[in-house]
């Protein structure tokens, strides 16, 4: 226990501090943001946000990275109830009941029981990877160069679990990925590798160029293809705090998602995403009356937003702990690590206490930031939604090619991350998904 005090000491200095302070809040800030506005999503920003890390320190560019992705969980609820649009997949649920109390007039209620279990889903969550990083520390040390071998080919073999579709394509995609990371010249022979005597390839190619071009702007051009469709409700949000009789009828939903989004997200592939699914069944099954579900039942709120809220901060425990990610978003944590020169894995706890416990208390932080950030700002979030993608996908692709020059200051890494989005947007149109590539590359990378 009192190793653990120390631990925790150790991570409230570092996140305490006035950047990290600072990073955290703009990663909360953006993850709602990107929540709010439907079609962006969390892979999509990190990718483009990753050039702009370059000038952090390693620990406030992870901070902020994952304040990004938990900070979106809460914002997709804000479209879910309010538009009938999940902002995140993991806010699919929140729609069947959060949608019909906008509609009756309890928007505002929902919001804040939605933001209320997410907090506590959050804080929970975190307090878990905390209490099992001893334990995880005790086992790298044991840890030996077949270990690591192993654990390369088990992230790899994870990769596959990453792809919710043709099992073929995701270990095609990772063969891809692996063949990409071979691009450049070789350490030790100083043979130039499939360069195809382009002078921008003998270095490599850089995971923010291939990361931009296959997730962030591929998903740009995909979603330029919906047509806009936003089923706003008419009344007015209400008031945001829930009554007696709500806050009593969300207090086990609450719990039991958050114990159901901690479980599931640890394990691979869609661990997390499947969260809100159990919760909302479990609550639909312990009901007294499930006729209620799908007409405005506050639980169907409490439970799955409080587990897609666990579920996305549970999953950071693989991550940080064996170096494995369980989702797409992970894995590009993985590579963000290792830009900045961290190889992720179990030694990671006893390499860099800074980072690691630094990032366990962001973690409580950013939950308390989001708490302020989504209640007292509901209307500023209504406001955004009138915003049309035709104007805001321009402005994204601009800045992000700004983002990506400013790396090396290179023009052909503009011109590799236009090829690359090309490249993911006929994957996507193919059928393959692009997460498993980007796993392939970064431990291709590592191996």
């Amino acid at each position: 226990m009192s190793d653990l005090l120390s631990n925790l000491a150790l991570g409230f200095a570092t996140a305490l501090s006035l950047q990290n302070l600072g990073l955290a809040f703009i990663g909360c800030m953006v993850g709602t943001l990107i929540g709010v506005l439907p079609g962006i999503g969390p892979i999509a920003t990190i990718t483009m946000l990753l050039p702009i890390t370059f000038n952090f320190e390693p620990v406030g560019a992870l901070i902020m990275l994952a304040g990004i992705y938990y900070g979106a969980q809460y914002g997709g609820s804000t479209t879910a109830i309010l538009v009938n649009i999940p902002g995140e997949v993991t806010a699919i649920v929140t729609t069947l009941d959060g949608h019909p109390m906008a509609k009756q007039g309890r928007a505002g209620v929902a919001l804040g029981i939605a933001a209320i279990g997410s907090f506590f889903a959050g804080c929970v969550a975190t307090l878990v990877i905390a209490a099992l990083a001893r334990p995880l520390v005790k086992l790298a040390l044991l840890f030996g160069p077949a270990e690591y071998f192993a654990l390369m080919v088990m992230g790899l073999a994870f990769a596959v679990v990453l792809a919710s579709g043709s099992v073929p394509k995701a270990m095609a995609m990772i063969l891809f990925g692996l063949l990409l990371s071979t691009v450049g010249t070789d350490l030790e022979t100083g043979v130039e590798r499939l360069t195809f005597g382009i002078p921008a390839l003998t270095s490599g190619i850089d995971f923010a160029v291939l990361a931009m071009g296959v997730i962030g702007f591929a998903e740009v051009l995909k979603n330029l293809e919906v047509p806009e469709k936003r089923d706003l409700a008419k009344q007015p949000i209400g008031r945001l705090l829930p009554g007696r009789e709500d806050l009593k009828a969300s207090v086990w939903p609450i719990v039991r998602g958050t114990l159901v989004g901690t479980i599931l997200g640890i394990l691979p592939g869609n661990g997390a995403v499947l969260g809100p699914y159990a919760s909302y069944t479990i609550e639909k099954k312990v009901a007294k009356d499930p006729r209620r579900f799908g007409r405005g039942a506050i639980e169907g709120v409490a439970g799955p937003e409080s587990a897609n809220n666990a579920g996305a901060q549970s999953s950071f425990i693989p991550l940080l702990t064996l170096g494995i990610p369980p989702n797409a978003v992970m894995a590009l944590m993985v590579g963000a690590m290792t830009i900045h020169g961290i190889v992720p894995g179990p030694l990671v706890m006893s390499k860099n206490a800074t980072l690691f416990w630094g990032m366990i208390a962001s973690m409580w932080i950013g939950n308390l930031m989001l708490l302020v950030i989504n209640l007292p700002l509901v209307g500023i979030w209504v406001k955004l939604l009138d915003v049309p993608y035709r104007l805001m996908y321009p402005a994204i692709l601009v800045f992000s090619c700004i983002g990506i020059y400013s790396v090396n200051n290179s023009p052909s890494d503009v011109l590799l991350t236009g090829i690359f989005a090309l490249i993911g947007y006929a994957l996507l149109k193919l059928g393959f998904e692009t997460a498993p590539l980007l796993l392939g590359f970064v431990l291709g990378r590592l191996m």
